[in-house]
């Protein structure tokens, strides 16, 4: 099997099994991370065969993330510490985009973290977005990979920031 091969900035290497989830993971890690949310530390991802691939135990403690939740976690976390962000990303090829009904899960799992949520689905290309756009929620954020230097912003009064209510 031809694995995917994924270089984290601090070096450590992973061979990520293939297919097209994981080739939309490697690039939010690649091109969306330095281009959006420069200088975020890497909390978590999984792999489609193994869901706790990567998982800064302590720092999720720290922010208070739920660990022994992960099934309910996003694809990929991401913490911008100068701001307090919490970069919450789903990695959607074929389901999963953050819906009404999932924002919602989230933010009941995330209740006691203090850290402020930034909600971001991530497509591979537009005919992808497309298929989900009408299930994304208000006040997220939507990255295509295929055109990775733009954003698409879901309303609110602002852009690529968590959502003060």
């Amino acid at each position: 099997m031809h694995k995917i091969p994924l270089k984290l900035p601090n070096g450590k290497m992973f061979l990520l099994s293939p297919g097209s989830h994981n080739e939309l993971q490697a690039a939010i890690i690649k091109e969306f991370a330095p281009r959006f949310a420069g200088g975020a530390i890497l909390v978590y991802f999984g792999d489609t065969s193994r869901k706790q691939l990567f998982l800064e135990k302590d720092l999720m403690k720290q922010l208070r993330v739920p660990i022994t939740e992960h099934d309910k976690l996003p694809d990929l976390v991401l913490y911008l510490k100068s701001k307090n962000w919490l970069f919450l990303i789903e990695a959607v090829t074929t389901h999963g985009p953050f819906s009404p009904k999932r924002q919602k899960e989230i933010e009941q799992m995330l209740r006691n973290c203090k850290a402020e949520r930034v909600y971001v689905t991530a497509f591979p290309d537009r005919p992808t977005f497309k298929k989900y756009a009408h299930d994304l929620a208000w006040e997220t954020e939507a990255w295509i990979a295929s055109d990775p230097d733009h954003m698409i912003h879901f309303n609110g009064d602002k852009f690529l920031g968590p959502h003060k209510k």
